[in-house]
């Protein structure tokens, strides 16, 4: 073999890799996000899973690909690690298709008519049907469609030149030998482990074991520990994938190279335990291209007295079946399995909730944006919460209480650098106008929810200074805080509902009520100063009960920020203070009535 052949050899291993990219990238275009939401919306029994996992991965043309979503999945907690078990099954069977596709690439030519169905030839039209379409359409459609004609022509040019660039290997008695050592079980399975590995495709290992096996060196003894070590090595870009998951992101990832080593230990142990009593004599039989592909799906494959290369793609298919079959009924055993391996760590369900805002997710809008409206609904909702509490402590002060409230706040901080961050990241994406309006309320909301947390802080603060110089109010000053804080219970529980809901109604009474808790904030300043010329209260009481207020006034000013945000990016346009000064300046009859009606409830 030459310097020419190894150059042929690199240059069509070269094509195939990109052949398959180009080609399972086309199908991922044509399909859009619907693969993706296949997935976790109908993987919710394992025989859907499994059968979604096949369907998908033999779509993309990639194992890999479909675990490393269902990673993603189970990272963000949208899916359960049982159901990611049962799609990464459907996925390691899903795989063995490409094996059928690339015995396409040895069907031989003749003569006349029969000419034509030969792979050249099928694989000329192909390709320039392929260029036209992506080329000459103005279709975006059209032109994913020739992304996937291209692919598969490119694939096939790649798959014919390897097995040229290999022919002369058969005349190699130094190939031979090599080869030879591969029967070897232990080193026929490192070698399939570290090829699979560099390549970084299970469907890419096997064409080269497809393209090899044109020389005839290639036995059923040398490709079955090969193809068993192909099968594990799939495992390795999913493992790569979960570094940056969470627990159950990783225990997933995990399923995937556990699920490929039951296998191989299964049928490596049934089939040579039954070769060293039974002696089989196929075990040196000459493999051709076929033959390869079927192997990579059973461990113990037996078909016919020749080996062709329909019958190594129905191997590579039945090995995967086989184990797919044996391991279906312990999806449990292997769920509970993968827990003990990686136990809880103690991690608190806040910080959990933050890992929804998964990166794989951002090349899917909606997945994304789906996954930012929920953790900024928690961000929100704790936030309130965090506010509620510390609320609280003015009349039930706890040291423990104090530092739930702070280190809600330190968790609060977090969210808006981590959802900002993504966010922005989205931003950069293609959009639909709805998508950006969406968007672009998180993004006005956030640094608000934030603020509120912030004010919670404070107010604890105030609250212990209350209890550590033992201030008391006078009862006057005690009865406006209570009204106080009620109306701005009110203001906060409506504007997160609003928020949440998405509800304009709701949005709608909160500026009415921050009008009210503004007119309440100057009357209780004015009744300070008051009660402070009489005696009543003192220097040092009147800071703190100044203290306060600041802060409720500053909560109240950032929930009609929160109100304004859903009310104007509905009607396509954000103008913060156009939009206020047109509420107060129209008093429309709904902001009258709810004025009103506010008026009533809260009043020193």
């Amino acid at each position: 073999m030459g310097i020419s052949d190894v150059i042929s050899l690199l240059g069509g291993i070269a094509l195939f890799l990109f052949g398959m990219s180009l080609m399972g990238d086309g199908l991922k275009k044509v399909a859009g996000s619907k693969l993706e939401l296949v997935l976790y919306r109908l993987s919710s029994t394992p025989l859907k899973g499994v059968l979604l996992g096949t369907g998908v991965t033999a779509v993309i043309q990639s194992s890999s690909a479909t675990s490393v979503m269902v990673v993603g999945f189970v990272n963000s907690g949208m899916m359960k690690v049982r159901q990611a078990i049962s799609v990464i099954m459907g996925a390691i069977l899903g795989t063995s298709i490409t094996g059928w596709i690339l015995c396409l690439s040895y069907i031989p030519g003749g003569s006349g008519l029969v000419q034509l169905l030969s792979t050249e030839v099928i694989t000329g039209i192909v390709a320039v049907i392929g260029i036209i379409l992506r080329m000459g359409s103005g279709r975006t459609s059209s032109r994913h469609v020739g992304d996937i004609l291209l692919g598969f022509a490119v694939l096939m040019y790649g798959m014919s030149a390897m097995s040229g660039a290999v022919s002369p290997l058969r005349e190699s008695e130094e190939f031979i030998r090599i080869l030879t050592s591969f029967s070897n079980p232990l080193l026929g399975i490192l070698v399939g482990v570290a090829f699979t590995s560099v390549l970084q495709s299970a469907s890419a290992a096997v064409g080269i074991l497809q393209a090899l096996s044109i020389t005839g060196a290639i036995t059923f003894e040398i490709a079955f520990p090969i193809i068993m070590g192909i099968a594990i090595g799939a495992a390795v870009p999913v493992l790569l994938s979960a570094l940056g998951a969470n627990l159950n992101g990783k225990r997933t990832a995990f399923v995937y190279l556990l699920i490929d080593v039951l296998g191989v230990v299964i049928w490596a142990t049934v089939f040579y335990i039954a070769n060293a009593i039974a002696h089989f004599d196929f075990m040196t039989m000459t493999m051709t291209t076929v033959s390869i592909a079927l192997m990579n799906t059973l461990h113990f494959p037996f078909l016919t007295d020749t080996m062709t290369a329909v019958s190594i793609a129905l191997m590579n298919t039945l090995f995967r079946l086989a184990t797919l079959v044996v391991l279906f009924p312990l999806i449990g055993a292997m769920e509970r399995l993968v827990v003990f391996l990686f136990p809880d760590t103690g991690l608190i369900a806040e910080e959990q909730d933050m890992d929804r805002l998964e990166e794989r997710f951002l090349q899917h809008p909606a997945l994304s944006i789906e996954q930012s409206r929920l953790v900024t609904n928690s961000m929100a909702e704790r936030a309130a919460g965090n506010l509620l509490d510390a609320m609280a402590l003015r009349t039930n002060y706890s040291e423990k209480a104090l530092q739930n409230v702070e280190e809600t706040e330190s968790l609060i901080d977090r969210y808006e650098d981590k959802l900002g961050t993504y966010l922005m990241k989205i931003t950069s994406r293609s959009l639909s106008a709805t998508q950006s309006e969406e968007v672009s309320k998180f993004l006005h909301t956030i640094s608000d929810f934030e603020r509120i947390s912030d004010h919670a802080l404070n107010i604890s603060q105030t609250a212990k200074e209350i209890h550590d110089k033992e201030v008391e109010f006078s009862a006057a000053a005690l009865h406006e805080l209570e009204v106080m804080e009620s109306a701005l219970r009110e203001i906060l529980e409506v504007a997160i509902e609003a928020f949440v809901s998405n509800d304009i109604q709701q949005a709608a009474r909160v500026e009415p009520l921050e009008e009210i808790i503004d007119g309440l904030c100057d009357e209780m300043k004015s009744h300070h100063v008051v009660r402070l010329q009489s005696g009543v209260c003192t220097l040092g009481q009147g800071f703190i009960f100044n203290d306060l207020l600041t802060n409720y006034e500053r909560v109240a000013d950032h929930c009609s920020n929160i109100a304004v945000a859903i009310i104007e990016l509905e009607s396509d346009s954000f103008d913060t203070h156009e939009y206020l000064s047109s509420v107060r300046a129209m008093k429309s009859h709904s902001f009258a009535r709810y004025y009103e009606e506010y008026q009533e409830k809260y009043h020193l």
